[in-house]
């Protein structure tokens, strides 16, 4: 992962020997990423405080038993988004699943109502309302997609980078993918589509 390239020089026989000094190296050079990852699957600061520290400390604690089959990056993603699912588990049981999403294909097909936004002013897309509003379209994605869509187009990683993240094979990483880009393309043509309306009586 080019974001985290410092990650993958950390002394791993130190981390594993419980060098507590190695372990601050990783925290430093994952924190961020990290606690970016946790409050856009939970939109809420305090339980994505709760989800990075979690993830950290669940990491220390197991860290003798990584085994290398993946990078250290992709094992820590995977700690941190099974807390985050588990949290949301925990706020909504029986509500949440990660299992793929399931629905008619005609269904998931079914023609969008979706607004051509190109008019609007760039300080009205990139604004901090706009910025709002997609946070919140996000965390109403089934926590299946929002992982899927956090992990590929906010955090970065590649497609098999997420797919590993998420125990999955990279046709249905990239599935789920393109479902949460429709659903959130269907949302925000909602918000723009009224922003377009009000710019409209503007002019």
């Amino acid at each position: 992962m080019s974001s985290n390239t410092n990650v993958e020089t950390i002394n791993l026989e130190a981390l594993k020997a419980g060098d507590r000094a190695e372990f601050a190296r990783l925290v430093e050079s994952h924190y961020e990423l990290v606690y970016r990852l946790a409050i856009k699957m939970l939109n809420n600061p305090q339980d994505a405080e709760d989800v990075l520290q979690e993830t950290f400390t669940k990491a220390f604690r197991h860290i003798g038993g990584f085994d290398g089959r993946s990078s250290l990056s992709t094992w820590l993603y995977r700690i941190a988004t099974n807390e985050a699912l588990m949290f949301l588990r925990r706020q909504k049981p029986g509500q949440i699943s990660v299992e793929e999403p399931q629905g008619d294909d005609e269904e998931l097909q079914k023609p969008l109502e979706i607004v051509d936004w190109c008019c609007l002013p760039e300080e009205e897309l990139m604004s901090a309302e706009a910025q709002r509003y997609l946070d919140e379209a996000v965390s109403r994605l089934p926590s299946s997609l929002r992982a899927a869509f956090v992990l590929r187009d906010i955090q970065g990683l590649s497609t098999l980078e997420a797919a590993e993240v998420l125990n999955l094979s990279e046709t249905a990483l990239k599935t789920r993918l393109s479902r949460a880009r429709l659903q959130l393309r269907e949302s925000l043509s909602s918000y723009y589509g009224k922003k377009l309306r009000e710019e409209g009586k503007r002019t």
